[in-house]
């Protein structure tokens, strides 16, 4: 779904969207307010690339940090719920990945975690491979599923 989709989504119902993003370094908050009007719907974004701005603006524990990196579903989860918690939003997004170059065996380039918290519903977090297809595809991928992840949760709205 496009932007302006996701935005008339929330629109139609009653919601307000924040993002958490790291490896796309504001890109989902870009592609929303490109809109003209968004405003009304998309409350904030978080950048929050470092670990330490993780923790610092999004709550995210140093403890999830250590024990399974920045790359990784709890993260995602926390990001999410951080988001939520401290913006005036009702459903948040967030996205860390290595959209590369490199990566490792074990989380390779073009892996992205993906989180999306709102209220009254479960957190829900995913992982998905992308591949080493460059640092700009992987970016760009990434913006597409948050968009369909926040299409999806205002669709059950």
């Amino acid at each position: 779904m496009t932007a302006a989709g996701v935005l008339d989504a929330a629109r139609a119902a009653g919601a307000r969207i924040a993002t958490a993003e790291s490896c796309t370094g504001g890109l989902i908050s870009a592609a929303l307010t490109e809109v003209a009007g968004s405003s009304d719907v998309f409350d904030r974004g978080f950048v929050t690339y470092s670990n330490a701005a993780k923790t610092d603006m999004l709550g995210v524990s140093p403890g999830t940090l250590a024990a399974h990196g920045a790359v990784s579903e709890p993260v995602a989860r926390e990001m999410a719920e951080g988001a939520l918690a401290r913006s005036g939003a009702t459903l948040a997004v967030s996205v860390t990945g290595i959209a590369g170059p490199g990566g490792s065996e074990f989380k390779p380039e073009g892996r992205v975690c993906f989180g999306l918290a709102g209220t009254g519903r479960a957190t829900v977090v995913t992982t998905i491979d992308f591949g080493p297809r460059g640092r700009g595809a992987v970016r760009a991928a990434s913006v597409e599923q948050a968009l369909a992840m926040l299409a999806t949760a205002l669709a059950r709205s």
